[in-house]
This record gives structure tokens, C-alpha cells and sequence, in this order.
């Protein structure tokens, strides 16, 4: 499972010219599942994303998490993200998880996040979304969960 997160002032997601999500300050996090991720990978990526120290504190250092500054996250779905892209000029997604197991796992991401009592919007799971962000920083990370 790879999530790429990028902390924003605010960002949305929209379907066919319809706002599906929006969020203030927080995360935008882009989730591709792969083929063989599991329950543990959704929580340990849930995990870190609601822990991990990137928003500034008073004295403007990246020392306080998405918990406890208050903010929220926008998951949307990107299977592009297990895309091979090393052979040739087109890429592979042969990596990324089957459609049924990706949104089963996309949906318990966005769960164990709600259960760290993260505020969470979504985008539509297989649809084709347009994404609109402010990046803050910019600061952004992308989380593999095959580097546990």
C-alpha cells in the first residue's frame, strides 16, 4: 500500500463537476493498493499518517501530527500508484490490487483513520476525479507500506 500525503491549507475532490470532498487544513492523501496488502497495511499506513510529526509547531518546526493539530484528511483512491512504469513507455498496473480488494481496502484505510478519530473525507472510489489542493509548504511524503 502506498499513500502519498501532502499536507494542505485545504483541498476537494470533485465527480463530474460535483464537490464529493473537501477539507481545511490537514492531509490530502493519494492511496494506491496493491496486490497482496492486507488489513495490517491499512492500519499501520492509518497509523502513521494520523501520527506522523509533519505540521509546524509554535516555534515552526514540523513537530505536531494531523491528531493533534485538529486537522482532517482526504483519501482518494490512485491505483496509478502501483503502476510499473521500469519497461518500456507505457506503464503496467498489473501490481496494483483487483478492483473489489482495492475499494475493501481503500474503505478500511479511511475507517482505521476515523477510528483515530481523524475527520475524513473521500473521493469515489474507480471514478475519474478531478483533485484541487493549496499544498502547505509544500510538504510531501510518500509512505510504502512494503518498507516495514
Amino acid at each position: 500500500m502506498i499513500a502519498v500525503i501532502q499536507r494542505v491549507k485545504k483541498a476537494e475532490v470533485s465527480v463530474d463537476d460535483r464537490i464529493i470532498g473537501r477539507i481545511g487544513n490537514g492531509l490530502l492523501v493519494l492511496l494506491g493498493v496493491a496486490a497482496g496488502d492486507s488489513d495490517t497495511d491499512a492500519a499501520f499506513l492509518a497509523g502513521k499518517v494520523s501520527d506522523l510529526r509533519i505540521f509546524p509547531d509554535s516555534a515552526g518546526k514540523m513537530n505536531i501530527s494531523l491528531k493533534d493539530a485538529g486537522g482532517s484528511a482526504l483519501v482518494v483512491s490512485q491505483f496509478t500508484l502501483c503502476g510499473d512504469w521500469r519497461k518500456g513507455r507505457r506503464p503496467s498496473f498489473t501490481g496494483a490490487a483487483s478492483p473489489d480488494e482495492g475499494e475493501r481496502l481503500y474503505t478500511r484505510f479511511c475507517e482505521q483513520l476515523r477510528a483515530r478519530a481523524i475527520p475524513v473525507e473521500q473521493g469515489e472510489f474507480g471514478a475519474m476525479m478531478d483533485v484541487a489542493l493549496i499544498n502547505e509548504g509544500p510538504v510531501t511524503f510518500v509512505l510504502d507500506s512494503k518498507d516495514i
